[in-house]
């Protein structure tokens, strides 16, 4: 009978000791709180290591931001997230749109971050019309429009010099979004003044242009990002996907690339694109020079491609770097929203 009243009594001390021991661990569990994202940077592509190789698309962003970050693995993504103590996060998501979009997807549902006042810069390497752009060039989205969802047929199957693109109905929210004004405004202000590299090789290939852009030195500059899978090549390509952008009210085109607007369209449906930006270095004309075919171009011969590669993605991060640590600095006046830009 003692023993009994003494089982039961220990047994009692027993389950308030873990009841106690519970509380006691509660606070513990703030180490397991999700990581609050302040900006993520997202590249599509990496050559080699993250680190000490020819650099791609990630690997300035990875030196300045995440050398002491563990990588985190994220089911359903491509590449590890790395954070930093400062809220800054990045992944290699792909390339392509669905690619990218998948690793976009699967980072924002992943429980350990928190993406509710997050800042998006999607960044990578683009090609550039010769009358709108250069090598070297660094441009911010005002509008991102897909070059996809539509129909098209070959020239010769329709009227002479009419164009051969029609939007398809009902991907209208699927296919072009304008960017946030006041947050493009705030990336090209505070990027403006970026010392932006430039080489020998690629200097002497823009010469074989004879457009005034394609000509100048690399610059900051915005307009239409247009995203699609193919690799469109060609004078003819590149006026439909100028005709497009404007069929759809965008801004000029200036970048083709593969990704951003299928990135967005995953971050609209969860949190808007009011903090979307896409940032992409120009590393190679859409168009051969008038002394090349557009198969020559496409195949160029060895010694005969653009240079400028390597500082157009160190361009990338010194101009999108300078809008990351703006926000992270003066985070209390960006967290709820895009702050005012000065004079407006």
């Amino acid at each position: 009978m003692a023993q009994n009243i003494i089982s039961r009594y220990g047994m009692a001390t027993l389950a308030l000791a873990t009841l106690a021991l519970g509380t006691v661990t509660l606070p513990a569990r703030a180490a397991s709180e999700p990581i609050k994202v302040k900006v993520f940077v997202a590249a599509m592509f990496e050559i080699g290591e993250n680190t000490s190789d020819r650099a791609g698309e990630f690997q300035h962003w990875y030196e300045r931001y995440w050398m002491k970050s563990p990588p985190h693995a994220v089911k359903g993504a491509l590449k590890p997230v790395y954070c930093n103590d400062d809220g800054v996060c990045g992944a290699v998501l792909g390339m392509g749109k669905v690619n990218s979009s998948s690793s976009m997807q699967a980072i924002l549902l992943d429980p350990a971050y928190d993406f509710s006042q997050a800042y998006f810069i999607l960044s990578g390497v683009a090609g550039t019309p010769p009358s709108r752009g250069t090598i070297g060039d660094v441009s911010w989205a005002s509008w991102l429009v897909d070059y996809d969802l539509g129909h098209r047929w070959a020239p010769e199957e329709g009227k002479p010099g009419e164009p051969v693109f029609m939007p398809r109905k009902g991907y209208e929210s699927y296919r072009v979004f304008p960017l946030n004004p006041a947050l493009v405004g705030w990336a090209v202000k505070l990027s403006q003044g970026t010392n932006l590299q430039d080489s020998d090789a690629a200097r002497q290939y823009r010469m074989r242009y004879p457009e005034k852009r394609a000509q100048a030195a690399p610059a900051v500059t915005t307009g239409t990002h247009m995203t699609g899978d193919t690799f469109f090549h060609g004078p003819g390509l590149s006026k439909e996907a100028q005709y497009i952008a404007k069929l759809y009210g965008a801004d000029d085109y200036v970048i083709t690339e593969m990704e951003a607007a299928a990135i967005t369209l995953v971050i609209k449906r969860q949190f808007g694109t009011d903090r979307v930006l896409s940032l992409r270095g120009a590393v190679n004309f859409d168009q051969g020079n008038p002394n090349e075919t557009t198969l020559q171009h496409l195949d160029p011969a060895p010694g005969q491609t653009a240079g400028g590669f390597a500082e157009t993605v160190a361009n990338i991060e010194a101009a999108g770097s300078r809008v990351v640590d703006h926000i992270v600095t003066d985070w209390p006046e960006w967290q709820k929203g895009v702050p005012p830009l000065p004079g407006n």
